[in-house]
């Protein structure tokens, strides 16, 4: 008989301690490619699928890096920035979305991502500078304005068609739902999503590197101070990328050496795939013992009584 070869190790379970005392519990899924997709580490199970959600927003940037959309109107690396970001509706965050549209000759009315509660503008919305990149594409191109978040609108298949270039699958394979912000999202196994920053990681391809070196230069455009995103990006001085996504998922590409780490919480708890990311990376010697003793105290203690803790480890298949 042929034994089946095993897909599946222990997977990370994060606890949230009061005064040291387990209160909550949360499941974690992680692995680990290279740029080749070979799976290197993984906890749990290795063929584990979700929507990829905010962390697909550097490929869908490359509409933008492989079309002379950058060149035709004059956009800098901050608004290549912008349209990676999950931000905060800061002024300075929102000014950027808008300038790539005013550069492209577009009016804001034609974001289609929500006005956030409490806003007046979409421009305020965290996906703001993905959808402005969009526009911008569909302007150069000459493609319609008024439908470009539909999956059969050209702008859209561009991204999928990169995406699958990238994988290597052919594009109708791929299992789509919409965002939270109007734009297509796709289901992926967490090796497939692994690879891809293991790609973007390995910096060989120019119109990806352009991607690398804009969110590396402008880690507060990413996210916003504070935020873990942003924060690991300055700590590691370019030496690592990060963008994060809703639903507990996270990923990580260590620059250089071609390597991707993908993070899935399995309740989706944000502060779960913090934890998770500063224990591995501080295992893989992704990050120095101060830099991990910087998240940790601004990421794993959440007050003066409550704290989390990580156990297990990535293991090799």
């Amino acid at each position: 008989m042929t034994r089946g070869r095993r897909t599946q190790t222990a997977e990370l379970e994060v606890r949230l301690l009061r005064e040291g005392i387990i209160e909550s519990k949360h499941y974690v899924q992680a692995i680990v490619c290279d740029s080749r997709g070979r799976t290197l580490l993984v906890a749990g199970n290795a063929e584990t699928a979700t929507f990829v959600r905010s962390a697909l927003k550097p490929f869908q940037a490359l509409a933008v890096t492989t079309t002379g959309t950058l060149e035709r109107y004059g956009l800098t690396d901050r608004d290549l920035a912008i349209m990676c970001s999950s931000h905060k509706g800061k002024i300075e965050q929102v000014r950027q979305a808008f300038n790539i549209l005013w550069r492209s000759d577009l009016d804001p009315s034609t974001l289609q991502c929500p006005i956030p509660p409490g806003k007046r503008s979409p421009l305020e919305h965290n996906c703001s500078g993905k959808h402005a990149g969009m526009l911008a594409v569909c302007q150069q191109r000459n493609w319609s304005l008024n439908n470009y978040l539909q999956r059969s609108h050209p702008v859209q298949q561009l991204i999928i068609q990169k995406i699958a270039e990238l994988l290597r699958m052919p594009a109708e394979e791929f299992i789509s739902a919409r965002d939270d912000c109007g734009a297509p999202t796709y289901f992926m196994q967490l090796g497939q999503i692994a690879s891809l920053y293991a790609l973007l990681s390995s910096r060989d391809n120019l119109d990806m590197e352009r991607i690398v070196r804009a969110m590396t230069h402008h880690p507060t455009m990413i996210a916003g101070d504070g935020e873990f995103d942003t924060e690991l990006m300055r700590l590691t001085e370019g030496e690592l990328l990060s963008k994060g996504g809703a639903e507990g998922v996270l990923c990580i590409g260590r620059l250089d050496e071609g390597m991707g780490l993908t993070i899935k919480v399995m309740d989706g708890a944000k502060r779960a795939k913090y934890a998770v990311a500063i224990h591995l990376l501080k295992q893989m010697g992704w990050i120095s013992p101060s830099v991990s003793e910087t998240l940790s105290e601004n990421f794993m203690s959440l007050s003066s009584v409550t704290r989390l803790e990580v156990a297990g480890d990535l293991s090799m298949l």
